[in-house]
């Protein structure tokens, strides 16, 4: 292997280089991703281009570095091995480094456009009213579930209360805070809506 490389001429060398190692690399993200690491928290030089729903359209950042080191290296190896010219060779390669970015950037950019779409945002739900559904137990004893209007529509989530008495269903509440979870903290804000007593008088002739 170290013989045969060292028979290639200088920039065959480079150009295999430069795919083994971002060969290498590309494998590494990969399982990282799957694995649920993030390879973007080693070296994310991030170049935003702020779209219209404020998603940021990323085309400089870790992953798409090794996109294009590895499409230049794996194309400019193509390039000699059908001997093109040396400048046609650095074209070729530098230009499909770059639709190797660009690609990577756009599928990145949709899918993450795709997941915030769906996404909510428990933050949103603070200083929201809501109705208790299942009972929350006395300073955060109990999980119990709360009605409460996030970003549009009705949803039934999670809540506990540091209040020193537990809240039953139909109690009105109101969400102080989100935990770092997603389980929202309520506070009582209003008594429950009770049945109105009606009083009842004795009609009497005055006869008495």
């Amino acid at each position: 292997m170290l013989e045969w490389f060292s028979q290639l001429d200088f920039i065959s060398q480079f150009y295999w280089l430069i795919a083994l190692i971002g060969s290498l690399v590309f494998v590494i993200v990969v399982i990282l991703a799957f694995a649920g690491g993030d390879s973007d928290d080693f070296s994310d030089i991030d170049t935003e281009i702020e779209a219209d729903t404020g998603i940021g359209f990323q085309f400089i950042t870790f992953k798409n570095l090794v996109g294009f080191f590895t499409i230049f290296g794996w194309s400019g190896i193509a390039c000699l091995e059908a001997n093109l010219p040396l400048p046609m060779v650095f074209v070729i390669s530098f230009a499909s480094g770059l639709l190797m970015m660009t690609i990577m950037a756009s599928m990145f950019y949709f899918m993450k456009k795709l997941t915030d779409s769906g996404t909510l945002n428990y933050k949103n739900a603070i200083g929201a009213i809501g109705e208790v559904y299942l009972t929350i137990g006395e300073n955060r004893s109990k999980m119990g579930k709360v009605s409460v209007r996030v970003q549009g529509s009705l949803r039934e989530l999670d809540a506990l209360t540091d209040n020193f008495e537990p809240l039953p269903s139909g109690t009105i509440i109101k969400v102080v805070d989100v935990t770092s979870n997603g389980i929202l903290i309520v506070n009582k804000t209003i008594k429950s809506i009770e049945p109105t007593k009606q009083k009842t008088y004795e009609i009497t002739d005055g006869s008495r």
